[in-house]
């Protein structure tokens, strides 16, 4: 099916009504040795005759998009099915689809509304700017969090009305940012026959030790609006790149939902993780430094984690400008990628262990390749729905 053949620009495409059939997985010629190119040619993408189209993945079939990047972070196209070597727990796979092909998308925009206002009021003048990084083929769904998710609309055409009215509700002032009075008259705040109205600030109560203030703990539920938002993803069609895009600060408290649980979910519904880093987190190469595993990240900022795991992408951006820019960069960044299909045995495809997925090209050594680091099967990946 072409996607969106059966949309309006004001409704996402149709859901199925029910699954399609597997495909049988194609008989395993052995891959080729670690060191040489593979020579059989796989299945190749539309050769640009319909750009819009991705082959559905079935039991026995796993897609790995990549992107390949210089060192100076600029995309590299134009590369071959030769160029790559794919892993699946350590052994060399033969790569049965390779494609160059643009796929549409369905993106799960998630907004933090935890951050402070100043860069509430940044992402909110930026938001005008996220239905131009996406075409018409395109379907978005806009949900919130702050002491918990929320939806503020479901799928839409990317191009229609419903997105920008959705990204106008979405705006909010953003946390207060102001410093709390712990002395003089002040001190408690307004209080009623002698008792403050705040328990924090009431110094017979809850004042804490030594005459400090306790103050209540900040909480941001980033575990849980990324799950939130993926559980409805998940249910989009196999046929489009499932994509789920943060804009945050990257902080997490408070969730039910643990890291470990939501990257599992992520990783068996072939959901990749996109961000925009705002606010004080906004560091140039924090992505990068959670590559290297360097001890300079704070612990409660889990968005680098998200990004890494699933093979995504994460911006740093301190402007509203910078904000604006990145969606249509990471947009470019998803719509360039390279499409990579393997098959695994039935046996395999049952089997509800991790999977570790490597990526290398090591006739291009000056190229870094981002890849999702593994998978779950799908049909224990539904289990935690």
């Amino acid at each position: 099916m072409t996607p969106g053949k059966a949309a309006t620009p004001d409704a996402p495409p149709d859901q199925p009504k029910s699954p399609a059939p597997a495909p049988a997985a194609a008989p395993q010629a052995p891959p080729a040795a670690d060191d040489q190119p593979q020579q059989e040619e796989p299945e190749l993408g539309n050769k640009g005759s319909n750009p819009y189209v991705l082959p559905p993945a079935g039991i026995g079939i796993v897609q790995v998009p990549v992107t390949v990047r210089d060192k100076k972070g600029n995309l590299i196209p134009g590369l071959t099915f030769r160029d790559f070597r794919v892993y699946e727990n350590k052994e060399r796979q033969r790569i049965t689809y390779f494609s160059t092909d643009a796929v549409p998308l369905s993106v799960a925009f998630v907004i933090d509304q935890s951050v402070s206002a100043g860069t509430m009021r940044k992402v909110n003048e930026s938001l005008t700017a996220v239905a131009g990084a996406f075409t018409p083929y395109d379907e978005v769904a806009v949900y919130t969090y702050n002491n918990g998710p929320a939806k503020i609309t479901d799928f839409t055409g990317a191009q229609g009305n419903r997105l920008p009215a959705a990204l106008q509700a979405a705006k909010r002032p953003g946390r207060d940012e102001g410093v709390p009075v712990n002395s003089g008259p002040l001190a408690s705040g307004p209080t009623i026959n002698g008792k403050s109205v705040d328990p924090n600030l009431d110094r017979g109560n809850a004042g804490g030790i030594g005459g400090f203030l306790t103050l209540p703990k900040e909480i941001h539920t980033l575990n849980d609006a990324i799950l939130f938002a993926a559980k409805d993803l998940s249910q989009r069609r196999r046929g489009r790149r499932r994509i789920i895009y943060v804009i945050s600060d990257g902080k997490e408290s408070g969730s039910k939902a643990t890291l470990k649980e939501v990257i599992r979910y992520l990783q068996g519904n072939d959901i990749s993780v996109y961000a925009t880093m705002v606010g004080d987190a906004a560091t140039w190469g924090y992505g990068y430094l959670d590559r290297l595993k360097l001890p300079l990240l704070p612990s409660n900022n889990v968005l680098p984690k998200y990004t890494v795991a699933t093979g995504g992408f994460l911006d740093a951006e301190f402007q509203t400008n910078g904000i604006e820019k990145s969606f249509s960069n990471i947009a470019s960044d998803v719509r360039t990628q390279y499409t990579i299909e393997y098959h695994v045995s039935p046996q395999k495809s049952l089997d509800s262990r991790f999977r570790t997925i490597e990526v290398t090209m090591p006739g291009r050594p000056g190229y870094d390749v981002t890849a999702k680091q593994g998978y779950y099967p799908t049909a224990t990946s539904q289990a935690t729905h």
